[in-house]
């Protein structure tokens, strides 16, 4: 019985390559030294498997930022403004592409379906021309034959590419994107060819998009690809993956039916459905079934007798000889190791696997259906689920009444958002298109050290404290320098947002190493919520009181929201997730009124990832939506009509949940909008009302290229275009922890500049 696994995490077990492209970035290190920290990490993985016994072991899943970007470079669709002249692309293209430089913006960057993964969107239009122009898939299946592993070559499938662009500037927004499927295919074509000469016997497309609600002009582009690739695959065994949630019966029906494919990936962890659909809908004689049970998405250990049931029933549907075991969809949406773990919970510990084990769980899931089940292994694991089951940690009988108890109530303020805005205005007094940033100030290499040292007890608290006020008394000054109106501390107390609220709530546990990639070398560690959760004790008023008392200036006092955490968690599994939100909400609920009792009047409430837990079909999207924005909700129903709060939200597409994001009720939600290209506006174009304040970004801070005050001045007045003046605040897109202070104090200089510049202009106009 053979094993396969979609992808592997890319960063390293200690993020050595995260650090190899910051050194680089940075100009401290050359290409061949980032090209050697990628190269040996690569050696590792593919040994790691074929030693574990995985039969298909994928190559060119490693990225130096995405693997859409990868492609993007691979077709040579590089926009004009890079200047990009033909040729291999090498990486001042591919970085400025995803980065921008000194001259020119970043692409778009979104989030990866439902994930916190985000990838760069590609800009094509008619006149986009394609061309060979990355040789990365050949390049690396070669580098991995040439240590002995004969890999399975994996390119994202052509017509989810198309289907995750967009239109470049300057061409008409509903532009037939699918329609460039024969100017890509060649190029695909030459891929395949180079990938046959190399020796590869087996190739695997990546065609997430199969998931999602598609029509049939998009469905028949799938037949048409692979019809036009046949001849070019001939000799090759094929595998298009699917993964992330069920595979629709129609999308099934066209997949099964393409032509020249051999295997067929389906996620059967979060496509439950799937699996019924397989065995009632039948499936192709002769073909291979890869089966996603083990979960790349959650670090849980794998319930392996269940796993083994499920395979066993699926044996008699498609043959023992044709059925792979495999991952639901790539490991790099888990951590990479537990081994590296040596201070977690034994307990807890032993419910875990990190995507090292997980490879361990596939191959024994696979040799356990060929007849050699390691009962010893499979013991083991009954062992841990059962401990898991029966742990009283995990329950807390308390917090579940109170969760229990907030059904029948939509938790909304008893005020309507227009009259909390003049009553806030009466006491904050603040001038027309208020500045503001987001929350986290640059994270300096010694605020990094501070922290280090004081969780390694090598400084008191007394002088972690001194550290930390003297930071955030820099942050607050230079913001009052600057005229900021709306003041932040900063954060220099915290690493990450959402690791630093789970360290302080029940329920949840903490890795050393658990580090997972969000984009390029950003990369997060996510907690584990592995039982219920609540707020034992304040954990941000000691030092919102503290930043506040340090100028007259309003203070936001700065938190996650409920559905930020649990999506940017590993969440439990043994309860729904709602449930979970719920719990966590009422926990955020309690820090909100401290605050304010703290006399903190402007409050932030983040929910980042409230648009990336949207399901990827749209018969889902309602329940969801109800239970997250009432989760919201809650956090802050019982504060007064002069407390003001805020939200922020950033790179995912808003426009189809702009009702649920004015169903929030915040006082004001700033979001991402420059870096995709002002998408957020169009939605107030076709006419939506919004009522509330609401901060359109009006610069991308992850790129470290620097606003001019006309460009900014320009972004405000394409908002003033379609939004009130008295609602209009203006800030940067996202938080500025990943900069730097040379490029942070420029560009908020010019962003203030821009909106003082606006305001002149508007009250010489009346």
């Amino acid at each position: 019985m053979a094993s396969h696994i979609v992808g592997y995490p890319r960063m390293g077990p200690k993020r050595e390559l995260k650090f190899a492209l910051e050194s680089f970035w940075d100009g401290k290190s050359a290409a061949e030294d980032l090209e050697k920290v990628a190269a040996d990490l690569r050696a590792s993985i593919w040994k790691q498997m074929a030693d574990a016994g995985i039969k298909y072991i994928p190559s060119n899943t490693f990225s130096y930022y995405d693997q859409v970007l990868d492609t993007t470079a691979m077709l040579g669709a590089v926009p004009e403004r890079y200047s990009w002249t033909g040729g291999e692309i090498g990486f001042d293209t591919y970085f400025s592409m995803a980065r921008g430089n000194a001259t020119v913006p970043a692409m778009e960057m979104t989030k990866w379906f439902d994930t916190n993964y985000h990838f760069i969107v590609p800009e094509l239009g008619p006149n986009t021309k394609f061309s060979y122009s990355s040789h990365k898939a050949v390049n690396e299946y070669k580098e991995a034959k040439a240590l002995g592993v004969d890999t399975v070559p994996v390119l994202v499938g052509p017509v989810s590419y198309l289907l995750l662009s967009k239109p470049a500037k300057g061409v008409e927004k509903g532009f037939p994107l699918l329609s460039l499927l024969s100017s890509i295919l060649p190029v695909y074509k030459e891929v395949i060819a180079e990938l046959k000469a190399a020796g590869a016997s087996w190739i695997q497309f990546d065609e997430p998009t199969l998931v999602l609600d598609l029509d049939s002009h998009q469905l028949a582009a799938f037949s048409a690809a692979y019809t036009e690739l046949e001849s070019a695959l001939s000799g090759l065994n094929v595998l298009i993956e699917t993964y992330f949630a069920d595979i629709p019966a129609e999308s099934y029906k066209t997949l099964t039916s393409l032509s020249g494919v051999t295997a067929y990936g389906f996620d059967l962890v979060r496509g439950t459905q799937t699996l019924e659909l397989v065995k009632s809908a039948g499936f192709p004689a002769g073909k291979y079934l890869f089966a996603g049970v083990v979960d790349g998405r959650n670090i849980w250990a794998d319930d392996l007798a269940t796993s083994l049931s499920t395979l066993q029933s699926l044996e008699a549907v498609v043959g023992k000889d044709k059925l792979v075991v495999s991952t639901s969809c790539s490991l790099m949406h888990t951590a990479v190791d537990l081994v590296n773990e040596t201070k977690l919970d034994s307990e807890i510990k032993s419910w875990l696997a990190f995507a090292a084990q997980k490879v361990v769980e596939v191959n024994a899931l696979a040799k356990a259906l060929a007849g050699q089940k390691d009962e010893a292994y499979f013991a083991a694991n009954a062992a841990a689920q059962a401990s898991r089951r029966s742990s009283p940690r995990v329950t807390n009988e308390e917090v579940q009444k109170a969760a229990a108890a907030l059904k029948g109530s939509d938790h909304r303020r008893a005020t309507n958002v227009s009259a909390r805005l003049d009553a806030q205005q009466k006491k904050l007094n603040l001038p027309v298109l208020p500045t503001t940033t987001i929350g986290s100030f640059p994270q300096t290499v010694e605020l990094r050290r501070v922290r280090r040292e004081y969780k390694a007890k090598k400084i008191s608290e007394e002088e972690y404290v001194t550290a930390i006020k003297e930071e955030i008394n820099k942050v607050v000054k230079l913001q009052e320098e600057l005229d900021i109106d709306v003041l932040v501390h900063g954060e220099p107390e915290r690493n990450d947002m959402v690791e630093y609220f789970g360290e302080q709530l029940s329920g949840f546990a903490f890795t050393a190493n658990g580090w997972v990639q969000s984009y390029g070398s950003r990369c997060v560690k996510p907690p584990i919520i592995y039982g219920d959760v609540s707020r034992p004790n304040p954990m941000t008023v000691f030092w919102s009181k503290t930043a506040q008392s340090m100028t007259s200036r309003p203070m936001k006092g700065m938190l996650t929201g409920p559905v930020t955490i649990l999506n940017w968690s590993f969440v439990r599994n043994d309860q729904p997730r709602f449930e979970t939100c719920y719990q966590i909400a009422l926990a955020i609920k309690k820090e909100v009124e401290d605050l304010e009792a703290a006399g903190i009047q402007v409050i932030q409430i983040d929910e980042a990832a409230l648009r990336e837990g949207l399901p990827l079909r749209k018969a889902e999207h309602a329940f969801y939506l109800d239970w997250a924005v009432h989760s919201f909700r809650i956090t802050n129903c019982e504060i007064q009509d002069t407390t003001q709060i805020h939200t922020h939200m950033c790179y995912s597409n808003f426009n189809d949940i702009i009702h649920s994001i004015i169903n929030m009720d915040a006082d004001v939600i700033t979001i991402e909008n420059s870096r995709s290209d002002e998408k957020l506006l169009s939605v107030f174009r076709e006419g939506v009302k919004y009522g509330a304040g609401i901060g359109p970004g009006v610069y991308d801070i992850h790129s470290p290229r620097i606003p001019s005050t006309e460009e900014i001045a320009d972004r405000i007045n394409k908002m003033l275009a379609v939004l009130d003046t008295n609602i209009l605040w203006v800030n940067p897109d996202c938080g500025l922890k990943t900069r730097k202070y040379t490029e942070v104090k420029p560009a908020l200089t010019n962003m203030v500049s821009a909106a003082k510049l606006i305001r002149t202009q508007l009250a010489s106009a009346k």
